[in-house]
């Protein structure tokens, strides 16, 4: 476990910039407070320099610090101390998702061009304010998973790939893709598992699933729920509703089943299943316990394969 940087620090009432400047400061490095007055760190040599300038500073303006390095805090657990950053960075990321899902459930109205350049602002600060918490995020708080994943799909929204085909394109022979390999992103969540089952179970039975990073995709294998993929979300669609509409499966358990799966990924509450929650924490579940991306593609293609079913046994 790291050392920790403990800052104590009593500013006067007056003036009461100092004490907003001090407070936006503590925010700014990702400092939690221990005690009332008692800001937290872990131990790097950037954070030391950071909180001896701060010191400073409020030494400097009549205020009292004092920065010491402990090796541990006696009555906390090492565990407990870390939650202390990862519940703060789980608030910041909460609160960014919300953002993200805002703009994402506006992108389905049109816009004029003047609010079309606001959505890319927006997009602009979203993403810098998601690289400010990740440089505090000292502990890789699950919550920027959520974010990276909405961000995603906004990108994808706002700015499609030229090359990318039309709505209302031909549908596409089965026929046409036997036997190839399929690749999209790692740590798969609903959309790349559901579109992985989709390919594996109607539309390719001999098909690999592959996954590597958007920049290291094979030139051979087709690739499906990334930034400039044929298959990928178009319009409100999720890549699953994609692909089902671009091979013409048409199956009513298959549609019930894309509003699932549109429902946990866009969170854009355009249906309202009471599965959603479910199958959202049963993924992410799979994701927390399984490091490898095919196994939890396995457990992915279990679970689906029983929705699949489920759906087919209601009357």
């Amino acid at each position: 476990m790291p050392a920790w940087l403990l800052l104590i620090v009593s500013v006067p009432p007056q003036p009461s910039s100092l004490r907003v400047r001090t407070w936006r400061k503590l925010q700014a490095l990702g400092a939690v407070a221990l005690k009332n007055s008692v800001y937290l760190l872990p131990f790097t040599p950037e954070n030391y320099e950071q909180f001896q300038w701060l010191t400073q500073e409020v030494q400097k303006d009549g205020g009292e610090a004092t920065l010491l390095k402990v090796d541990r805090i006696e009555n906390m657990k090492p565990a407990e101390v870390v939650r202390l950053f990862q519940d703060a960075r789980e608030r910041d990321y909460r609160q960014l998702t919300e953002r993200y899902r805002k703009l994402l459930r506006s992108l389905d109205r049109k816009a004029p061009p003047t609010r079309a350049a606001r959505r890319d602002e927006e997009l602009a600060r979203f993403a810098r304010e998601l690289e400010r918490i990740r440089e505090i995020d000292f502990f890789d708080t699950p919550g920027s998973q959520e974010v990276q994943r909405l961000r995603e799909i906004v990108e994808m929204r706002l700015h499609p790939p030229a090359g990318a085909p039309a709505a209302g394109h031909a549908e596409m022979p089965l026929d046409s893709l036997r036997g190839r390999r399929w690749v999209t992103r790692p740590r798969p969540h609903v959309d790349r598992i559901a579109s992985a089952w989709l390919i594996k179970r109607f539309i390719d039975g001999e098909a690999q699933v592959l996954f590597a990073p958007p920049e290291e995709f094979p030139a051979d294998a087709i690739p499906f729920d990334a930034l400039g993929a044929e298959f990928g979300h178009e319009g409100e669609d999720c890549t699953f509703e994609t692909l089902l509409k671009r091979f013409g499966l048409l199956q009513r358990r298959l549609a019930q089943l894309a509003e699932i799966v549109h429902e946990v990924d866009l969170r854009d509450q355009k249906f309202h299943r009471d599965e959603a929650r479910g199958i959202d924490l049963a993924i992410r579940g799979l994701l927390a316990a399984l490091k490898d991306d095919h196994e939890v593609l396995a457990h992915g293609m279990t679970l689906f394969d029983g929705l699949y079913a489920a759906i087919g046994e209601r009357k």
